[in-house]
């Protein structure tokens, strides 16, 4: 029994109240903020009419959370990360209020609608370095692995859940009270929040301007690991991300409509549920010492998922339901491996870098994160046109094992990699 125990997330980090009840109310929140995901583009085109429109939900979603992604990492590393919390907790709610009165009152203006949104996006990109910078406060340092792939865990189910029930329920109750249930499911956030003990910062160093940003970049400069653990996940996400393909992959390759359909939806799914299956059978994470060595082998076998992906592509038009399922195995093998990847290099962001400058260097991880994927859509959408889907995206994965092996050999500290 002990053994099959073994095999499921590690739930020790549970133990510790502050992190349980964060986790708790995560579970809580992300639902209705998935709800709200899917809610302001629908809204947006439902306006318009014009997916240009809906479009512009980029732009106004990356330029804050990157802004305020790295300004906030230089606030959390100099305010009381609970006081942080707390703050950008409020913002989000009141976002979320105002995204519902706009709904109710039918104001119906897309730049309203926009306004909000990025006002949300920097709220967030403050207030989630801070929430990662405080784990290493309320957990011992072998938990961090193992915590990581909770969170993760809980993001991805929201990922797949919330926008099947939020498509689903626009149609029945309006989009003022997904917004509404966004709005009230952030109160067990802020609950959660609010009974952190104070959690001032360790040595804390010059003041929260560019200067502490810049100085951030500059402490990674003189720490290999942590910099090649950033590396890693550009080369994984720019080169190995074919999520933009989706919708020219299942109407061509696999036959399904051109305006979504399940093929699209079971593509589109399949790299979340295997994040989800990955967080529910991690338990071995935590008793993998070489965290390095762990991370390159992740990320090889994302590399090779993918480029096993586009030779389904490839052979799809011969054989579309027998590529199709191997096509989303490829994927969902792929979410796992990216799941165990992401849970290792966080924990070692945490563990290694001092605690004045964690929040920078989290802010750094939320940028990497949001930035990779979506340079990843416009670089496969180029290669696509050249060399045809299949090759855009096996060819990515094909990138990825090599661009990786490089920086396994060129760093060798980083493969040698344990947390002390």
């Amino acid at each position: 029994m002990a053994g099959i125990r073994g095999l499921f997330a590690d739930t020790a980090p549970l133990a510790s109240p502050h992190f349980r009840r964060l986790w708790q109310a995560n579970i809580i929140t992300v639902i209705g903020a998935q709800l709200t995901v899917v809610a302001v583009p629908a809204q947006i085109y439902a306006i318009t009419n014009d997916s240009a429109y809906v479009g512009l939900t980029g732009i106004f979603g990356l330029v804050p959370l990157i802004v305020f992604g790295l300004w906030g990492g230089a606030l959390a590393d100099h305010f009381d990360r609970r006081l942080l919390l707390q703050i950008t907790t409020f913002g989000l709610i009141a976002t979320s209020a105002l995204f519902w009165l706009q709904a109710a009152l039918h104001l119906n203006n897309v730049w309203v609608l926009l306004g909000l949104f990025a006002f949300q996006q920097a709220c967030f990109g403050v207030n989630q370095p801070t929430r990662s910078a405080v784990l290493p406060k309320i957990l011992p340092a072998a938990q961090l692995p193992a915590a990581s792939a909770l969170n993760m865990t809980v993001s991805q189910a929201g990922a797949i859940a919330g926008p099947m029930v939020g498509g689903i329920l626009i149609p029945i109750l309006g989009y003022s009270w997904l917004y509404l249930i966004d709005t009230l499911t952030l109160l067990a956030t802020l609950f959660a929040v609010w009974l952190l003990p104070s959690l001032p910062v360790e040595n804390r160093q010059g003041t929260p301007g560019l200067r502490s940003v810049i100085d951030g970049f500059a402490y990674l400069r003189w720490q290999p690991v942590l910099l090649v653990s950033f590396l890693v996940d550009l080369i994984a996400m720019v080169f190995g991300m074919p999520r933009a393909l989706f919708p020219e992959i299942a109407h061509l390759s696999f036959g399904g409509p051109v305006e979504g359909g399940t093929e699209f939806a079971l593509l589109y799914a399949a790299i979340p549920i295997g994040a989800v299956l990955g967080g529910v059978f991690s338990g071995w994470v935590s008793l993998v010492e070489r965290q390095g060595r762990a991370v390159i082998y992740c990320v090889l076998a994302w590399g090779a998922a993918i480029a096993g992906f586009g030779l389904a592509v490839a052979f799809a038009p011969a054989w579309r339901v027998p590529m199709l399922v191997v096509a989303i195995t490829m994927l969902v093998v792929g979410g796992a491996a990216d799941m165990a990847s992401s849970s290792f290099r966080n924990a070692m962001l945490l563990s290694a870098a001092d605690d004045a400058v964690r929040g920078r260097l989290q802010g750094v991880f939320i940028v990497v994160v949001a930035g990779g994927p979506r340079i990843a859509d416009t670089l496969h959408g180029y290669a696509a046109g050249a060399v045809g889907t299949a090759w855009a995206s096996g060819g990515g994965g094909l990138l990825v094992i090599v661009f990786t092996l490089l920086v396994a050999v060129m760093v060798p500290a980083f493969w040698r990699y344990r947390p002390a």
